[in-house]
C-alpha cells in the first residue's frame, strides 16, 4: 500500500493527444535534422544564398502544420521547416530548392525559401514580411467565390512583421470578411536585430486582437503541449465560423537571423530564461516523463531522421542544376509550358 502511495501521479490523456504529440515531435526532429544538414552544406560551400534556421521555433511550426487538413491553405515563413514538412513538403524538394535543381518546385528560381506549390494550397513565402497574410486571405476569398467554404487558411509572421502596413491591412480585411484565417505571430524577441522594446509599446502583441475585432490566443512556444492545445483550439474556432484567430507564441530564436549572422546583438541573458529553452529538448523530457518514449526509442527516431535526410540529399545531388542559358522563362503557372519542362 505504501509503495502504491509513493508512485507519482500520471497525467490522464487521450490516445489522440499522445499520438498527436509524438507526431508533432517527429516533425520537429526531422526539421531540426534537415536544417542542421543545410547549415553544414552551406558552410561547405554547397549551397548559394542564405540559409535560415528555425531552431527554437519548431514546436509552434510543427503544431500548426499538423492541425491543417488536406485542402487547407498554408503560407509558411522562413523558420517554418517543421510546418512545411507536416503540411506535406517532401524532403527531397527541400534540398532541390537549396541546390538550385532544375527539378525543384520552381525549376531553381525560388532562392531557397521562396518555395511553394499553390495548386496544393502551399503558398510560396514572400520576403516582404507581412504580405503573405493578404495572399492567404485572398486565396480564402477566391475559394469563397467558388462556393468552397470548407478550408481554413494559416500563416505565420514574426513580431517585427506585425509593425508593417501589410499586416494591418490584411488583418483588417480578414476581420471584416470574417475569414477562417489563423495568423500565428512568433514573437522570438527580435525583428532581425531589433528587440521588442524598440518594436512595439503594447504589453503583449495578443492585445492587438481586440482592436481588430478578432479572437486572440497566447501560447508558450517552447512547450509543444501548449502549442498543440492552443493551436487546436484556434484552428477549430476558425473552422466553426468564428472568423480570424490571432495566435501569439513566445520563444527565442536560438540562432542568428541566418547562418551568416552571429547574433552578437542579442541579449545572451535571455538564453537562461524560460524563453531560451530549446523546445526540442523540452519535448524530449516530456515524452520521457510521461513514459511515451525512452532514450532508446528517442535515439532510434534520431537515427531514422538522419538517414532520411542523408538519403534525400544524395538523391537531390543527382538532379541537374538549373541552367539560365537554356531555361524557358515563363510563368510557372502556365500549364502547357510546365508540362513541357517536365518532359525534358
Amino acid at each position: 500500500m505504501l509503495d502504491t502511495l509513493k508512485q507519482p501521479k500520471r497525467e490522464v490523456v487521450s490516445p489522440v493527444a499522445r499520438e498527436k504529440y509524438i507526431d508533432a515531435f517527429n516533425w520537429m526532429l526531422l526539421a531540426r535534422t534537415t536544417e542542421e544538414k543545410l547549415a553544414s552544406l552551406w558552410r561547405a560551400g554547397k549551397i548559394s544564398g542564405g540559409v535560415y534556421l528555425g531552431k527554437g521555433q519548431e514546436a509552434i511550426s510543427a503544431a500548426l502544420g499538423i492541425m491543417l487538413k488536406s485542402g487547407d491553405i498554408f503560407g509558411p515563413l522562413i523558420r517554418d521547416q517543421a510546418g512545411r514538412l507536416a503540411f506535406g513538403e517532401s524532403l527531397i524538394d527541400v534540398f532541390r530548392v537549396h541546390f538550385g535543381s532544375r527539378t525543384s518546385l520552381s525549376r531553381g528560381r525560388e532562392g531557397n525559401v521562396h518555395r511553394g506549390n499553390p495548386r496544393e494550397g502551399y503558398q510560396a513565402m514572400i520576403s516582404h514580411l507581412g504580405s503573405l497574410i493578404s495572399v492567404v486571405a485572398g486565396a480564402l476569398v477566391a475559394r469563397r467565390f467558388k462556393g468552397d467554404i470548407s478550408a481554413i487558411g494559416a500563416t505565420t509572421i514574426g513580431d517585427g512583421g506585425t509593425s508593417t502596413g501589410a499586416f494591418h491591412e490584411a488583418i483588417n480585411l480578414a476581420a471584416v470578411e470574417k475569414l477562417p484565417l489563423v495568423v500565428v505571430v512568433v514573437n522570438n524577441q527580435y525583428a532581425y536585430s531589433t528587440p521588442n522594446s524598440r518594436q512595439f509599446a503594447c504589453k503583449d502583441l495578443v492585445d492587438r486582437a481586440v482592436g481588430y475585432g478578432v479572437e486572440g490566443h497566447s501560447l508558450d512556444g517552447t512547450d509543444l503541449r501548449d502549442c498543440l492545445e492552443v493551436l487546436a483550439k484556434a484552428t477549430e474556432r476558425a473552422r466553426s465560423g468564428h472568423g480570424p484567430q490571432l495566435v501569439v507564441g513566445s520563444c527565442l530564436r536560438l540562432t542568428g537571423h541566418a547562418e551568416h549572422d552571429d547574433a552578437s546583438y542579442m541579449d545572451k541573458s535571455l538564453l537562461h530564461t524560460a524563453l531560451g529553452r530549446d523546445c526540442l529538448k523540452v519535448a524530449e523530457t516530456y515524452l520521457q516523463e510521461h513514459h511515451w518514449a525512452d532514450e532508446a526509442l528517442l535515439e532510434n527516431w534520431r537515427k531514422n531522421a538522419k538517414q532520411r535526410v542523408e538519403d534525400a540529399v544524395a538523391d537531390a545531388q543527382r538532379d541537374p542544376l538549373a541552367d539560365p542559358d537554356t531555361e524557358t522563362w515563363c510563368p510557372y503557372a502556365t500549364p502547357r509550358i510546365a508540362e513541357a519542362l517536365l518532359v525534358r
